[in-house]
């Protein structure tokens, strides 16, 4: 049976680093209450006119490289995003022209802070139907064109990235398994909503909330949710997460990552975070961290578990073996 396996990995983000206390002087915070409540210190933003499509060529260009492949060799390309450059034409299809990948279809896939997940276990379908060699599946956010900015309580959070991998058959797929789950809420956290009609109106012209959040319904959400799902999902592999080497949660911030390590009773060390440094950077964070790892350490022999959850309520989790 054919599976997938990443072949290459990529992230980037924009070279503008905005500080606590940068942030300090334009919201009612300070880097003490931001670093106790979140572990965050500084993220990245872009103020130099780069949209989540810019990010997004950026990342699927490094991971190109990394693989020593053209763009014109990729079949399709999906993005991951929930603040896209715009409704129509999709952030893939303009990441498909700028890199140049005239074989690839291409198409957007949101899922909100879960959405690389969902993305990888697209494309792996995708792979294994045997029609296709190469996908390219992107993470992408430009969250702090959605923020509120005088709303401390979600602009602290958020910072702006992207990350890449590309999937390519393999007798022995990396990909043991995928758990994915949805339960529609959309007052929790939403964002970009746009107010239908109720009149025929001539000044009418249609305008986007900023992002929301109940921060503290989400944190007891996710730390009570999101390790029953853990230990459920790889119970069904019969394994327990002692047996993952690696972990990678969805970079909510540093304290909720380290509640549900606390209540998986694993040590910090396993995680992967980038969060302290990238600020929360949605469905790319997962997608970055990855990248980070991948460079980093020879992933040879070892389980690596990615858990995405967020806005919908929609989460997720993926089992790789190298």
């Amino acid at each position: 049976m054919i599976g997938s396996k990443i072949l290459a990995s990529g992230h980037y983000v924009p070279a503008d680093v905005v500080t606590n206390n940068d942030l300090a002087q334009v919201i009612d915070t300070s880097d003490e209450w931001i670093v106790s409540h979140t572990g965050i210190q500084e993220r990245r933003v872009s103020l130099q006119g780069e949209n989540t499509s810019d990010l997004a060529t950026q990342a699927a260009q490094k991971a190109l490289d990394d693989a020593k492949l053209s763009a014109t060799d990729l079949d399709f390309i999906i993005v991951t995003t929930f603040t896209p450059d715009g409704l129509a034409p999709s952030t893939a299809a303009l990441v498909q022209r700028n890199l140049g990948a005239r074989n690839a279809f291409a198409f957007d896939l949101s899922t909100a802070c879960a959405g690389f997940v969902f993305g990888l276990t697209t494309a792996d379908n995708f792979i294994k139907t045997g029609q296709y060699r190469y996908g390219l599946v992107v993470a992408a956010e430009v969250n702090s064109k959605m923020m509120d900015f005088s709303d401390r309580t979600s602009t602290v959070f958020f910072g702006d990235g992207a990350g890449a991998v590309i999937l390519a058959p393999s007798d022995q797929g990396q990909i043991v398994a995928t758990d994915l789950h949805t339960r529609g809420d959309a007052e929790v956290v939403h964002s970009g909503q746009i107010k239908p009609l109720s009149s025929l109106d001539a000044n009418y012209y249609p305008k986007m909330d900023a992002f929301f959040q109940e921060g503290r319904m989400v944190y007891q959400e996710v730390t009570t949710l999101i390790p029953n799902h853990i230990n459920d999902f790889l119970a069904g592999k019969d394994l327990t997460i002692d047996q993952v080497d690696y972990v990678i949660l969805h970079q909510a911030n540093l304290r909720i990552i380290e509640a549900v390590a606390q209540s998986l009773n694993q040590p910090m060390e396993k995680f992967v975070t980038n969060v302290e440094h990238y600020g929360n950077s949605s469905s790319a964070g997962i997608a970055m961290a990855f990248d980070q790892l991948n460079q980093e350490v020879d992933l040879t022999g070892k389980k690596v578990l990615l858990t995405g959850f967020g806005a919908g309520f929609t989460y997720g989790s993926m089992l790789l073996n190298f």
